[in-house]
C-alpha cells in the first residue's frame, strides 16, 4: 500500500479530508519538509497548503528532488496549484480550477491563494483573492451586482494586503469609495452568508480524489 503524506491547513478541514483519503495529514509545507517524508519512505506526497512571502516556503529545487526520487507529487488549491503550475513540466501532477488559472496565466500573483489563519485551530481569518474571485462572479450572474460592479470590488480587493481581505471588509471598503451603495453592499453581504462559495476547499477536495485514485491503480 503507498504511503501518502497530505501537507493540509486552512483550505480544507482534516476531518473532510480524512473522510475522502486515509493519509498522513501534516501542517502546511514549509522549507525542509520534503526532506523528511523522503525519510519516511513516501511514494506519493500531496501539496495543498504551503506557507507563504517571508516563511519559508517549499522551494522548487525540493520538489525536484522527490520527483526525482520517483516520488508521486500531486497539487492543488493553494501552494500546491502555485508549483504544479511552476513544475507540471517536470512531472508534478496539477489539479483543479486555481492550478488552470495560473497554468494559463489568468492569475499570475502568489497572494491570489495566500491567507492568514488561526495557527491552532487551522481556522481561515482572511479570504483568499481566487474565492473572492468566485463568489462575486456567481453574484453577477444571479443579478446580485453588474459586471462593472464586480470589475470594480475586484480591483479594489487585489490592491489590499491580503490579510485584510475578508468580506465586511472589502464591502466596508467599497461603500467608503462609492463603489457600492450602503444597501447594496449589506445585500452582497447576506447573499455571500446564505451562498458561500470557497474554490480553494473544492480543489482540496479534487486533489486528495486523485490521490486516491493514483494510489489505488
Amino acid at each position: 500500500m503507498s504511503k501518502v503524506i497530505v501537507y493540509l491547513g486552512p483550505s480544507l478541514s482534516i476531518e473532510k479530508a480524512k473522510a475522502i483519503l486515509e493519509a498522513d495529514y501534516r501542517p502546511p509545507i514549509r522549507r525542509g519538509d520534503l526532506k523528511k517524508a523522503l525519510k519516511s519512505g513516501v511514494d506519493i506526497v500531496g501539496i495543498i497548503d504551503g506557507t507563504f512571502f517571508n516563511d519559508s516556503p517549499v522551494a522548487h529545487k525540493e520538489i525536484l528532488d522527490v520527483l526525482k526520487k520517483g516520488v508521486t507529487v500531486v497539487g492543488g488549491s493553494s501552494m500546491g496549484a502555485l508549483r504544479a503550475s511552476e513544475l507540471d513540466v517536470f512531472g508534478m501532477v496539477g489539479v483543479g480550477r486555481i492550478y488552470e488559472c495560473y497554468r494559463s496565466g489568468r492569475i499570475e500573483a502568489d497572494d491570489e491563494v495566500a491567507v492568514t489563519y488561526n495557527p491552532v485551530t487551522g481556522e481561515q481569518i482572511s479570504e483568499p483573492l481566487v474565492n473572492v474571485r468566485y463568489q462575486l462572479k456567481a453574484a453577477e450572474k444571479d443579478d446580485v451586482m453588474t459586471k462593472k460592479e464586480k470589475d470594480a470590488l475586484l480591483s479594489m480587493a487585489a490592491g489590499m494586503h491580503y490579510p485584510d481581505r475578508t468580506y465586511p471588509n472589502i464591502l466596508k471598503m467599497s461603500v467608503e469609495k462609492g463603489l457600492l451603495s450602503s444597501d447594496k453592499a449589506d445585500s452582497l453581504l447576506k447573499y455571500i452568508n446564505e451562498k458561500p462559495l470557497n474554490l480553494k476547499a473544492e480543489d482540496a477536495v479534487a486533489v486528495l480524489e486523485k490521490i486516491k485514485k493514483i494510489s489505488i491503480s
